[in-house]
């Protein structure tokens, strides 16, 4: 699909202002009815999940909290009944949990040189959490280990000294199963949300949003990069992603943070902050037109930039519930094509807590689209001697059941959604899927010349 992109005066989407939406009791009820359904399908007797700060969100879908800087586990019965195994800082959270829990103290669990208050092995510990010989157990990091190398092959993404552990107790060779498939794998019960799941997670979508907004009207001829950073984070929230705001050259001194960086006409752009429920990045010159372009990238407006923003239009024209992943990858091909515009990841994939969840758009995936899927638009062309394009944001596919829900229950969040669909529709002239409602109010506003703020790319039809 070719559309006709220009830059034009637009003004600037609103601000979203959104605010934190909890969780309801009924919302983590029926997350751990789906969780102990999958369980039974798969013949579990007890479902473990590991937690550490970087991979903690499978353990917090039912316990509602994650375990910060020490580790964690959640011992699930196929009864319903929860246990937590806890380190030293953690065991007085055992009471905050969302459901009634016995914690369980593993100072193994703790940072290093903490006291080992309760000396015993990693195996007496899963024993008293209720692991026993002859029981199925699953085991959920967070990888699904899908690739070709990895069929038939039972492997674990949680520390040695518990996989051995819990060996020595059920043994191996199936009584020990990778679980994390119940979470995130093609059947998973993250990969949909209700509306109170969906209100609870625009508010970090939104966030996000509205910083990138701040960010890009703060990009002007020396501005610093730590000016910059300022501006995408914003009220204590936990960010998601590493926190990017880079002029000119990036890693320099292998530093990924910002730094000493100050903006300069003709340098590449990159701003990126993530919060729970969506992030947003955008790439592009700091510049007014194309004359200001380095040399290199004289062209970058019509060999990347449009483009680029041409694919990310089409994937929002394009997808729908029941569609294949592997049907809307195929679109991107054909109108990015891999070989000439260098990308290589899943173009769109699926959000949470975390910034990538998991995807179901992969080359040849026959995994269908859902309603109540939420999607990051990550498309990241490259071509060498030019700087990157990039405007990712986050939609949530929706069906006329779960759009009644969010009009009903979150009436304030529905007609937020609905001048952002009005916003895209009359000023950047793209036709949306009707599937689609956008989680804040920047999805596709692409300024290309940064130091010009009041243009942005429009679809003209």
């Amino acid at each position: 699909m070719k559309h006709t992109i220009e830059l034009r005066r637009v003004p600037t989407p609103k601000r979203d202002h959104a605010i934190p939406v909890a969780l309801t009791d009924a919302t983590i009820a029926e997350r751990r009815t789906k969780v102990l359904e999958r369980m039974a399908a798969a013949g579990l007797d007890k479902l473990i999940v590991y937690c550490d700060v970087e991979h903690a969100w499978n353990f917090a879908y039912l316990v509602g909290y994650y375990t910060r800087f020490e580790e964690g586990l959640m011992v699930l019965d196929a009864s319903g009944g929860m246990r937590l195994v806890l380190g030293n800082e953690n065991l007085n959270k055992a009471g905050k949990a969302r459901f009634a829990v016995e914690g369980i103290l593993a100072s193994k669990l703790s940072l290093p040189n903490q006291p080992q208050k309760d000396d015993r092995t990693m195996a007496e510990y899963l024993a008293e959490a209720g692991i026993t010989a002859g029981q199925r157990v699953g085991l959920a990091g967070w990888k699904l280990f899908t690739g070709e190398a990895d069929k038939g092959l039972a492997l674990f993404d949680a520390p040695a000294f518990i996989v051995d552990a819990l060996c020595e107790l059920v043994g191996q060779s199936g009584s020990l199963v990778n679980a994390t498939a119940l979470f995130v794998g093609e059947d998973g019960v993250r990969l949909t949300n209700n509306a109170n799941e969906i209100a609870h997670y625009e508010y970090g979508a939104a966030l996000a949003g509205d910083c990138m907004l701040d960010a890009m009207d703060a990009v002007v001829e020396g501005a610093t990069e730590l000016e910059l950073g300022d501006k995408l984070v914003r009220y204590g929230q936990h960010t998601t992603v590493t926190t990017i705001a880079a002029a000119g050259e990036r890693f320099v001194k292998a530093n990924m943070f910002p730094a000493g960086g100050v903006v300069k006409v003709g340098d590449p752009i990159s701003l990126t902050v993530g919060y729970q429920g969506g992030s947003s990045s955008r790439s592009s010159y700091a510049v007014h037109d194309t004359s200001e372009l380095p040399e290199s990238a004289r062209d970058w407006m019509d060999e990347m930039a449009k483009p680029y923003f041409n694919a990310y239009v089409t994937w929002l024209e394009s997808i729908r519930i029941g569609m294949a992943g592997g049907e809307l990858f195929n679109v991107i091909e054909r109108v990015l094509p891999r070989a000439e515009y260098g990308w290589s990841l899943c173009p769109g994939h699926l959000v949470a807590e975390e910034e990538w969840l998991c995807s179901p758009v992969y080359e040849g995936s026959a995994q269908r689209l859902q309603s109540g899927m939420m999607f990051q638009i990550d498309i990241i062309p490259g071509k060498p001697g030019m700087g990157g394009c990039c405007a990712e944001s986050t939609v949530v596919l929706a069906n006329a059941q779960l759009k009644a829900d969010i009009a009903q229950q979150y009436p304030e969040l529905w007609a937020r959604m609905h001048k952002r669909i009005a916003y895209m529709r009359d000023v950047l002239g793209i036709q949306l899927s009707n599937d689609v409602l956008p989680m804040c109010s920047s999805v596709a506003y692409l300024r290309p010349y940064l130091l010009k703020h009041d243009e942005a790319f429009v679809v003209v039809r």
